[in-house]
């Protein structure tokens, strides 16, 4: 079956130009030009495989299926507002409550913004937030307690979707003052020469390090550690040493105290994602936002491919 080829605004052209049967009365009702109003037509009528107007030096009046097809597209105009109007209602009537369960380095860069349209989309849901360490959420999501999750643990479990979003690389953790903040990249090995701090074993971010560092001559030798990578930054920014860090733990912007320098040898990273029971499905008020934390997500990762691209043609 060949695909019809119009939108809407060529259907509002029809019906104006039917309604005063004047392609000019037509174009400045629909704020176009009489060429561009043309075209609008001329699409439909090819897409139709079909002649809508009987066209005169002096007057513009309907086919016989034209006549059929102005029914038929009230119709359809009536029904679509109609539609948008009862969604409407219903966004603005619908109550209820959202869980999300998220690791603390991943609230600010996700949830502010969605949070944001989402309230004003839907003002009588309240979102409540789980902000716990990877473990915890994959819990408050395998138990129920949450409707979905951000996380980077997961991928393993057998009831659990994962749905990729986003991969960060760990970066080192350092105060603006400190001798590594100015270096391009900084090697592991390297931070067994600064006071190197750490978070524990019961971390996700601990385990993605010992795993990808298993191999290396000399890991760094830690001599303080604490539960949350949040906590570890600030202990950088206190001034008691270095720490490596997923990137979203990181202050955004320019902050005044810290930097943070890309680590290599290796280059580890971590990956986070949406993650829910594989056997439950959403309510309508969670999969929206869900859906919309997805959407985000991939908005941003097209404005970051336009500025590489536009970075590449610029060295060119």
């Amino acid at each position: 079956m060949s695909r019809i080829n119009f939108d809407l605004a060529d259907l509002r052209a029809f019906i104006a130009v039917a309604d005063h049967g004047s392609f000019s009365a037509a174009a400045a009702e629909q704020h176009l030009s009489q060429s561009a109003l043309s075209r609008r037509i001329d699409r439909l009528e090819t897409a139709l495989g079909a002649r809508l107007f009987e066209r005169t030096t002096r007057r513009v009046a309907l086919t016989a299926e034209g006549r059929e097809f102005l029914r038929r597209a009230r119709e359809l105009l009536d029904g679509l507002e109609l539609s948008m109007m009862n969604i409407r209602a219903v966004a603005e009537k619908m109550r209820g409550e959202v869980t999300i369960a998220c690791v603390p380095s991943a609230v600010r860069y996700f949830l502010p913004q969605v949070l944001r349209e989402y309230h004003a989309a839907y003002p009588g849901i309240v979102v409540r937030i789980i902000d716990e360490g990877a473990s915890s959420v994959l819990a408050a999501v395998a138990g129920g307690e949450a409707d979905f999750g951000l996380n980077y643990i997961g991928t393993q479990e057998p009831d659990i979707d994962f749905e990729p979003v986003l991969n960060e690389p760990f970066v080192l953790a350092c105060r603006k003052d400190h001798a590594l903040a100015r270096r391009r990249k900084v090697t592991w090995a390297e931070l067994n020469d600064h006071d190197y701090l750490t978070v524990t074993r019961a971390s996700g971010n601990r385990a993605i390090l010992e795993q990808a560092l298993a191999g290396a001559a000399a890991p760094p030798r830690w001599f303080c550690e604490v539960r949350h990578v949040l906590s570890v930054v600030s202990l950088v920014e206190a001034g008691l040493g270095v720490a490596a860090v997923p990137r979203l733990a990181m202050p955004p912007g320019d902050h005044p105290l810290l930097a943070s320098v890309p680590l290599v040898e290796p280059a580890v990273t971590r990956t986070i994602g949406l993650i829910r029971l594989r056997a439950r499905r959403l309510a309508p008020a969670a999969q929206q936002l869900h859906d919309m934390i997805l959407a985000m997500r991939q908005k941003r990762g097209r404005r970051t491919a336009k500025k590489i691209d536009a970075a590449r043609k610029h060295k060119v």
